[in-house]
């Protein structure tokens, strides 16, 4: 945002020019007076403004070279010309130019004022905008798609060097792992970015829907059919399908594909009319196809047509060093969207986050940290924030401690304590309940009863009384 806006004012009569500096300054900006055009320009070519007010008739050079030079050299400046009533025909031109308005003389100050308040918040949209869309490019510019081991790092160079070619990419990875975001990185730093990239999910579609989604179908093609419309290869003209669960599709659907990538062209169902195919194929699949071929299940001519670019996508479990890279950009995000003022991960919530096998990867983690984020009342996230699977790993200390929360009633809490309590007493003794008792500071019956009661394994027997 512009906090700051600075003003450039050009004009070589001293009272005028004093008198718009002055009431530019009292509204809050940062202003610089010059009286002359050359000085102006010099300071166009040195200095970078967001508004340029300058008058039309300057001696030596006038607005419309302040305005040529302001283009030149500044150009995302506006710029306000001051002009007297005989020269509006030339104010006029200057705005076909490129001027942004004029206000001719005489003028009250609060008139100059509204222009260039109004300017101001253009300005702040325009950057606003600006930010907007650099950060939906960014989004597909290897943003969420996070890494700095070295296995992310193979996958973002294989991305780099396949994106720029017309290339089929297969994308393999077990569920969570993120490789829709592999195949948006892809298109979006292709030669096809700015045509559009069309997602198919095969799994979520039985085959006849899918075929009518994949190659469009003609009126009547089928009951319902009521109209032409157009399949997914069709609306990817020239741009990206990417095709996700690839191994899904039935034998049927695989043999329509198949010459797709073959001739490059296709019919809707129900229609003779052949259709060219200008699309790059982009496809997914947790399923490893090579194990489907020597079952039967997929094609095998079909899999080596997809299988020319192979990009692996490893699993959390495997690039463990990405894993507080990817929970903190989850943690400003979420924090951010839930307007919660959570900064940083407790060392106990860490280790949690680092122990867990995250059998449902990237994304599991994810959610774990959006649910950390929500059900946080801490600067930190806390081990009892996170998922009660995710507490099964800690090592740190007494888990019962750990995953016992507020909703609980407080006799409840105790009792899960205590019991957490004696079992970290036992497993420091190696089971001596002797020597546990001694440091828990109660008897050995004492102790006995309270295994019995929190059920850890004592038989039906009286204990042994100390004397």
């Amino acid at each position: 945002m512009i906090n700051h806006p600075r003003i450039l004012v050009i004009d070589d009569e001293p009272l005028m020019r004093i008198s718009i500096v002055d009431a530019l300054v009292a509204e809050g900006y940062e202003v610089k007076g010059v009286e002359s055009g050359r000085g102006g320009l010099n300071l166009l070519t040195s200095d970078e403004y967001d508004v340029i007010i300058t008058d039309l008739k300057l001696p030596e050079v006038d607005g419309i070279e302040i305005l040529k030079a302001a283009i030149r050299y500044s150009p995302k400046a506006k710029v306000i010309m001051i002009t007297a009533y005989g020269s509006v025909d030339t104010a006029v031109e200057a705005m076909k130019q490129g001027a942004y308005d004029y206000i001719t003389k005489p003028f009250s100050m609060d008139e100059l004022l509204i222009i260039v308040r109004r300017l101001i918040e253009f300005r702040r949209l325009e950057y606003e905008n600006l930010q907007l869309r650099e950060k939906i490019e960014e989004k597909y510019v290897f943003e969420g798609v996070i890494g700095n081991g070295s296995k992310m790092r193979d996958v973002f160079e294989k991305v780099k060097v396949v994106a720029e070619t017309a290339s089929t990419v297969l994308i393999t990875g077990e569920s969570g792992t993120g490789k829709e975001l592999i195949a948006n990185a892809t298109h979006y730093n292709s030669p096809r970015r700015n045509n559009p990239f069309i997602k198919v999910s095969c799994a979520a579609l039985p085959e006849t829907l899918l075929e009518a989604e994949l190659f469009g179908h003609e009126k009547g093609a089928f009951t319902g059919a009521i109209k032409q419309k157009k399949g997914r290869f069709e609306l990817a003209e020239r741009g990206t399908l990417f095709l996700d669960e690839i191994g899904e599709i039935s034998p049927v659907i695989q043999v329509k594909l198949l010459r797709v990538l073959q001739f490059r062209q296709f019919e809707r169902l129900g229609g003779t009319e052949t259709l060219n195919a200008d699309v790059r194929i982009i496809c997914a699949t947790q399923r490893d196809l090579k194990k489907e071929v020597q079952k039967g299940a997929f094609r095998d001519d079909l899999y080596y047509r997809l299988n020319v670019v192979p990009i692996h996508v490893p699993p959390l479990r495997e690039r463990r060093e990405d894993i507080m890279l990817l929970a903190y950009s989850f943690l400003r995000r979420f924090a951010a969207q839930n307007g919660k003022s959570i900064e940083g991960i407790s060392p106990e919530a860490r280790e949690l986050l680092l122990n867990y096998p995250y059998p449902g990867n990237v994304r599991e983690l994810e959610h774990a940290v959006e649910r950390a984020v929500i059900l946080g009342n801490s600067k930190d996230i806390q081990p009892a924030d996170l998922p009660e699977d995710m507490l099964e790993f800690y090592t740190g200390g007494n888990k019962t401690a750990i995953k016992f929360s507020c909703s609980e009633s407080l006799s409840k809490a105790i009792e899960d304590f205590e019991k957490g309590y004696i079992i970290n007493a036992l497993e420091g003794t190696k089971g001596n309940k002797t020597l546990a008792a001694e440091k828990l500071g109660i008897s050995r019956k004492n102790l006995w009863e309270k295994c019995k009661y929190h059920g850890l394994g004592v038989k039906n027997q009286e204990p042994e009384v100390t004397p």
